[in-house]
């Protein structure tokens, strides 16, 4: 399996467990795998959970927590798949080492974990976040919408240290896993009245009687269908390809495509003649570093929680 090297930042570093809990990275990995191997939906799920994580407080596993008006019960967070995952990968590293390992390096290793068992390629977490304890349902306003304009994305990404390049790899992450039809069924029927059909001109035609058929005007909006037509399962380009051609699912992804600034970056991950290519595998590890790095807690700064889905 191909790496990626990446460098690290904020107080982390690859291999901060090497000597305090040696085994805690195999751990995550081989759990990653065996949910994964019962349940694929968990490695599209735990890569956003991550991201949904990171946006809110920066890395420190808030999302996580349970109780009433936390992150993990605001809308955006409702759909996440995985937090079993997370529980039994802490579960056994506190059997080998107690009190070492934090949920948010559990959360961030389980996130890569999950690339790599869709066939990505996998890239160096640097560790050592410690655990936050604030998580609040009002404060995921912060994550970037699927309706929302590139600009309004961009700023927010901005926000967090993140560039215009990294907004559009990180998007990539939609290459796997699915979305609910009452997510985007809107775009499909009265999204405009300018089109014969009624539907979002900017969606191909070919591919609108497709998602219809998927999700009905008054079908089951708990529906899901993939965010990657071409290759749902499997970590690549195609879901790049999918915007060029005008099947990106979700509006927000599709105007990736609109937008001249995103645009290119998508064209860079297609290879487009004239321009210089990116390897799409290789600056999701980097990007992905970038976004660990968010706000992480380290020191006295957070804590280590015994069990991730509640405060000490």
């Amino acid at each position: 399996m191909a790496v990626t090297s990446v460098h690290c930042q904020a107080g982390t570093r690859v291999g901060f467990y090497s000597r305090s809990c040696p085994r805690a990275e195999s751990i995550v990995k081989s759990t990653v795998q065996a949910h994964f191997r019962s349940d694929p939906t968990v490695a599209p799920g735990l890569l956003r959970m991550h991201f949904h994580d990171c946006f809110v407080h920066g890395c420190d596993a808030s999302i996580l927590i349970n109780g009433p008006n936390t992150e993990k019960t605001a809308p955006p967070n409702r759909l996440l798949r995985g937090y079993d995952v997370i529980d039994d990968a802490k579960s056994q590293i506190e059997a080998a080492c107690p009190g070492i390992v934090s949920c948010a390096d559990i959360l961030a290793l389980a996130a890569r974990d999950s690339v790599v068992v869709t066939r990505g390629i996998s890239w160096q977490v640097p560790t050592g976040r410690r655990d936050g304890r604030i998580s609040l349902a009002s404060d995921t306003a912060n994550l970037p919408g699927f309706t929302e304009s590139v600009e309004a994305q961009k700023q927010k990404f901005l926000d967090k240290g993140l560039n215009t390049q990294d907004l559009v790899t990180l998007v990539g992450a939609h290459t796997i896993g699915t979305t609910a039809c009452q997510i985007f069924k809107y775009r499909l029927y009265n999204f405009t009245t300018t089109t014969a059909t009624g539907a979002d001109p900017t969606i191909d035609a070919t591919f609108i009687p497709q998602l219809r058929a998927l999700c009905p005007e008054n079908g089951d909006g708990a529906r899901r269908v993939a965010l990657d037509t071409g290759s749902p399962n499997r970590f690549d380009t195609s879901f790049f390809s999918n915007l060029r051609n005008g099947r990106g699912v979700l509006e927000s992804d599709q105007k990736l495509w609109s937008d001249a600034s995103t645009k290119a970056v998508v064209q860079r991950f297609l290879g487009v003649r004239g321009l210089l290519g990116l390897t799409f595998n290789v600056e999701f590890g980097r990007s992905m570093v970038k976004m660990s790095n968010i706000g992480v807690k380290t020191g006295t700064d957070g804590e280590i929680r015994k069990i991730c889905s509640a405060i000490n």
